[in-house]
């Protein structure tokens, strides 16, 4: 590999960054890994996930839901999505997991029950 090609292998890198920044410029938010919640006909969340040098934009959450009302539910959601969350920051069930259905957003903690619309 000569020096002219790392060069510009690097100069492609650096315009996927570039791009990134813009896109977040554009749709407000405050840097990589930080979701914001939105006003939008199908997603509540957006979060521009950055995981090594791959960037991503991925819209989650289900917008007009209520989530994670009682105990029951959030874990009926853990089990359902178990093998998407593991994938990790580039996936929208991790952080629908960590966002939208983080144990101390539970309204009812002691409650076991599966309640409708999870």
């Amino acid at each position: 590999m000569s020096w002219k090609e790392v060069l510009k292998a690097k100069s492609a890198s650096q315009k996927k960054l570039e791009r990134a920044r813009k896109t977040m410029k554009r749709k407000g938010l405050k840097g990589f890994n930080k979701p914001k919640r939105v006003q939008g006909k199908k997603h509540s969340h957006i979060v521009m996930a950055k995981e090594g040098n791959k960037t991503k934009l991925i819209p989650f959450g289900q917008a007009g839901v209520k989530t994670n009302q009682t105990a029951g539910q959030r874990r009926q959601f853990k089990l359902r999505h178990a093998k998407n969350i593991k994938r990790g920051k580039m996936s929208a069930a991790y952080w629908a997991d960590k966002v939208k259905w983080n144990p101390r957003k539970t309204k009812e903690k002691k409650n076991k029950n599966w309640r409708k619309g999870s």
